[in-house]
Formats: structure tokens, C-alpha cells, sequence
């Protein structure tokens, strides 16, 4: 067989590899892993409402914007449906 070399050295293996895999990913993760500008700023993101007016408020423009968007898709269906039923007078 190999000896106790090759013994000793599996063993500092062992011991040594998990050591330096922790040493080299625990320290300094910052420097290392951060990406910069990777969270949003506060000024950049959504405001809760809490309030009962502003909850009132957020419903209501949300309730405006299904009512335009109803309208953009019917507006959408017509206009694919007169280029259907110009198709068939043109066939």
C-alpha cells in the first residue's frame, strides 16, 4: 500500500479543505459577492396605503385602469374583427 504519508496527507485534506472553503467564502462577502445598486431605493419602489383615503384612492385608480384596459382589448377585438370581415369581402 501507499503508507503513512499518504495517510497524513489525506487526513490534512480533510481537515484543511472545509477550513479553506469557509475561510475563502465567509470573509469579506461584500467585496466579493455584492452587486452594486442590486436593491431598489426607497424612493424607487411601491407605498403601502394605510390609510383609509389613500386606500380609497388606490382602488379607485386601479378599478380606472381595468376600465381603459377593457376598452384598449374591445377596441382590439373590433379592430381584428373588421380585418377578418375585410379579408373574407377581399377573398
Amino acid at each position: 500500500m501507499a503508507g503513512p504519508n499518504l495517510e497524513v496527507f489525506k487526513f490534512g485534506m480533510y481537515i484543511m479543505f472545509p477550513i479553506g472553503i469557509m475561510y475563502y467564502f465567509g470573509t469579506n462577502l461584500d467585496g466579493k459577492f455584492a452587486v452594486p445598486d442590486f436593491w431598489p431605493k426607497p424612493g424607487q419602489t411601491h407605498k403601502i396605503p394605510y390609510d383609509r383615503d389613500e386606500i380609497a384612492k388606490e382602488v379607485e385608480r386601479l378599478t380606472q385602469r381595468n376600465i381603459e384596459m377593457r376598452k384598449q382589448k374591445q377596441m382590439e377585438e373590433a379592430r381584428r374583427g373588421l380585418q377578418e370581415q375585410s379579408r373574407e369581402q377581399g377573398s
